[in-house]
C-alpha cells in the first residue's frame, strides 16, 4: 500500500492519542515471562515485532524430539532475544531464521558469547549470520566479555537469560558503552521481578533466580512512537497541543530524551498526574543548526533529521553507528530520501550532517526500505508539502495504528496504486 499524504494543517489543535506499550519493554518482559510463567503483563505492544515474539514463545513445544523451525521475519529484537532463549532450552533443537534482510544482519558477537558460556549454536548458511541451528542445553559457564560499543540487544539477550544460568552471569563490557539506557532498562526490569543485579566499572552481574513471585507488570507506552508526534507538533502552528498516554517522567526508555531535545524546536512537554503527557508548540525557535549526541537513543535520529529539514534547521547528529545494521542502512536511506526533497546532507559511518535549507519539491515518493521508522519519520512533512509514502503498511512493525491516528488529528491521505 502506497499513501499520498496531502499538504494540510492539523485540523484538531487539541487532540488525544493512546499509544500501546513500549516494544523494547514488551519484548524483554515477554522473554522473562517465558522463563518465569507466573508473570502477568498489561499494556503490551501491539507491534509486529512483539506479536511475532509472543507467538513464537507460545508455539514452542517443550520438550520435543523433532527440530522446530521459527521464522521471525524482520524482527531484530526477537532474533537476538530468542537466540539466547533457545540456547538454554535443554533437550530442544531449533532452526531460527528470518527475512532476507535479517539474514544480512550480523549476530556473531552474540553467538560467540553464548557458545563461550557453553551453548551449541551453529550457522546454517553464512558464517556470522542467521539462520541459526540452536541445540538447547544447560550452560555451564558464567563469565563472558563483549565489546561495549555493540548493539545493546546482544547485551540484553544475555542478561535476560542470566537468572536461569546455574551461577548467574558476570558480563564484562570492553570499551565505551553504547545505548546505556537500554542496558539499564533490562537491569531494572530484572530487579522489578526480584533478580539481584549490579553494574559497576563496565562489569554487569546478574544473580541466579529459580522462581519469582506472581505479579503483574504494566508496560510504559513507547517513546519511539511518541517521537513522530513531537515532530508533528514541532512542524505545526503555535497553539497545537497533543496529549499522549501512557508515559512516566522517570522513564526507563532512552528515547524519553525527546522531551528535552524538542524544546529546541519550540515544543514543551508537561507530565500529567494520570500518566499522560501533553506536548504543545509554544514558540518558533530561530535556531540555524543543532548538534546532538544520540548514542543512547539512535532510534529517534530519523525523526530528528526530518524535523530539522522541515523547519529549515541544520543538524549534526552523532553516535549513530548502530543504524547501519537496522532494517536498512538508515543513514544511507535518510541521505537518499532527504536529497529527493532538496536537502543537502552527508553521512559517515556514525553521523549525519544536514545543512539548513528549504523543502523544494512536492509529492515526492519516499521509499521505506522495509523500515517502519522511515515511513513514520517522513509522514509529518505533510504539514509542509504533499508527500507520498511507499509501502506504508510497514508501520505495523512497531505502530500498526499510526495512519489511523494521523487521521484523528486531521491528516488527509489517499491510497495510491502500488504498481
Amino acid at each position: 500500500m502506497n499513501l499520498h499524504l496531502l499538504k494540510s494543517k492539523i485540523v484538531n489543535l487539541k487532540s488525544e492519542i493512546s499509544i500501546t506499550g513500549s516494544k523494547s519493554e514488551t519484548n524483554r518482559l515477554l522473554l522473562l515471562q517465558a522463563i518465569f510463567p507466573n508473570l502477568q503483563l498489561e499494556n503490551t505492544s501491539n507491534s509486529d515485532d512483539s506479536d511475532i515474539m509472543q507467538k513464537t514463545l507460545q508455539s514452542i513445544q517443550l520438550p520435543t524430539s523433532s527440530i522446530e523451525q521459527f521464522d521471525i521475519h524482520h524482527a531484530g529484537t526477537a532474533m537476538r532475544f530468542l537466540t539466547a532463549y533457545f540456547a538454554i532450552q535443554e533437550g530442544n533443537e531449533v532452526i531460527l531464521t528470518g527475512s532476507s534482510r535479517m539474514q544480512e544482519r550480523p549476530i556473531q558477537i552474540l553467538v560467540d558469547a553464548l557458545n563461550q558460556l557453553g551453548a551449541d549454536i551453529s550457522y546454517q548458511n553464512n558464517e556470522g549470520f542467521p539462520p541459526l541451528k540452536i541445540k538447547g542445553k544447560k550452560l555451564s559457564q558464567s563469565k563472558v566479555s563483549l565489546p561495549a560499543n555493540i548493539s545493546s540487544q546482544y547485551i540484553s539477550a544475555l542478561l535476560l537469560i542470566a537468572p536461569k544460568l546455574e551461577n548467574g552471569l558476570e558480563l564484562t563490557l570492553e570499551g565505551e558503552i553504547t545505548s546505556i539506557p537500554y542496558i539499564n532498562m533490562t537491569l531494572v526490569l530484572l530487579q522489578s521481578i526480584g533478580v539481584d543485579t549490579s553494574f559497576e566499572n563496565n562489569i554487569i552481574k546478574v544473580a541466579p533466580k529459580r522462581e519469582v513471585t506472581t505479579q503483574t507488570l504494566v508496560v510504559e507506552s513507547d517513546w519511539s512512537s511518541a517521537s513522530y508526534w513531537f515532530s508533528i507538533v514541532a512542524l505545526s502552528e503555535i497553539g497545537t497541543e497533543i496529549t499522549l498516554s501512557s508515559y512516566k517522567e522517570n522513564s526507563l526508555q532512552g528515547d524519553s530524551v525527546l522531551a528535552e531535545i524538542y524544546k529546541d524546536f519550540g515544543v514543551e512537554t508537561v507530565f500529567n498526574e494520570n500518566n499522560t503527557i501533553t506536548i504543545s508548540k509554544t514558540k518558533n525557535n530561530k535556531l540555524s543548526i543543532v548538534n546532538y549526541q544520540l548514542n543512547n537513543c539512535p532510534d529517534i535520529a530519523q525523526t530528528i533529521a526530518v524535523t530539522c529539514f522541515g523547519l529549515g534547521i541544520g543538524c549534526d547528529l552523532f553516535g549513530l553507528h548502530t543504524l547501519k545494521i537496522k532494517e536498512t542502512d538508515r543513514l544511507e536511506a535518510l541521505k537518499v530520501e532527504l536529497t529527493k526533497l532538496g536537502a543537502e546532507i552527508t553521512v559517515t559511518n556514525d553521523s549525519l550532517h544536514l545543512k539548513a535549507s528549504q523543502l523544494l519539491y512536492e509529492n515526492i515518493c519516499i521509499a521505506t526500505y522495509q523500515d517502519h521508522r522511515m515511513a513514520m519519520a517522513f509522514a509529518p512533512l505533510a504539514l509542509k508539502v504533499g508527500i507520498q509514502i511507499e509501502n506504508a503498511e510497514v508501520v505495523s512493525k512497531s505502530y500498526p495504528s499510526f495512519w489511523e491516528d494521523l487521521k484523528k488529528v486531521g491528516f488527509e491521505m489517499q491510497p495510491l496504486s502500488s504498481n
